[in-house]
């Protein structure tokens, strides 16, 4: 069904029945690899400019395996997020080459390592305990072409611990904010630079942080115009962060 789609496409182009602009147009949507349990979706780097990523939670091993198996096929570097240490000891098993990041609970396999970004990404966590979605955010912002640093435990009860490296939040291009608790550090960072600043809540703190949604809303509603991610999310983070890192 595939062959006959472009076929036909590439036969109206030639017959000047439709022009190389509208046939790219349809053939940037069309190519995807169907393993019965997931379409890989190897096209989407021409669409949006990233490859996919593989979501691992709630993925049996076997299937995580075969979408690293069809990536690889196709010479992609791969990355798969949010699997706990034993699934991420297995795929190591299964796939040598790659590595598990036990902190991001990350697996990945990079072979290009060219730099695509135009400045430097700066990931922040306001304590020690932010920092499993900070280390997500990290590999994510590493694995998609970024010069990448980290900052950790540098929150607001230890403000002068920010302030001593300003040097380097002045250096950054994108910062990312990882915190939990009250979720105050990103309208503090947002305060003091002039470039963007990504919010992440945490679901750390005590009962009254509500699973993350008290340092959720305080980000939402910064006066210094920051940009917030869902809870706990290190990798939308480091994917925005990346498109803007591109402009």
């Amino acid at each position: 069904m595939m062959d006959e789609k472009i076929f036909t496409l590439l036969k109206n182009v030639k017959e000047r029945k439709i022009t190389v602009e509208e046939a790219y147009e349809v053939l940037k949507d069309i190519p995807f690899e169907d393993l019965s349990h997931t379409k890989v979706d190897h096209h989407r780097v021409v669409r949006k400019g990233l490859q996919e990523v593989i979501f691992g939670e709630g993925k049996s091993l076997q299937q995580i395996a075969d979408i690293i198996h069809a990536m690889r096929k196709k010479g992609m570097d791969v990355l798969v997020t949010r699997i706990e240490k034993e699934t991420g000891r297995k795929i190591v098993n299964k796939f040598p080459v790659g590595t598990y990041n036990e902190a991001a609970r990350c697996f990945y396999i990079k072979e290009d390592h060219s730099i695509k970004g135009k400045g430097k990404i700066l990931i922040l966590s306001a304590g020690t305990s932010d920092a499993k979605v900070a280390e997500e955010a990290y590999i994510t912002s590493v694995f998609f072409g970024n010069e990448t640093e980290r900052l950790y435990d540098v929150g607001v009860a230890g403000i002068h611990r920010l302030i001593q490296s300003m040097d380097l939040l002045k250096k950054a291009r994108v910062i990312i904010v990882v915190a939990g608790m009250e979720g105050a550090l990103p309208s503090i960072v947002g305060g003091i630079v002039g470039i963007p600043v990504i919010g992440v809540p945490t679901s750390v703190g005590y009962g009254a942080s509500f699973g993350g949604l008290t340092a959720l809303l305080a980000m939402l509603n910064s006066c210094s115009t920051v940009s917030v991610f869902n809870i706990d999310n290190g990798f939308g983070a480091a994917y925005y962060a990346t498109l803007i890192n591109r402009l």
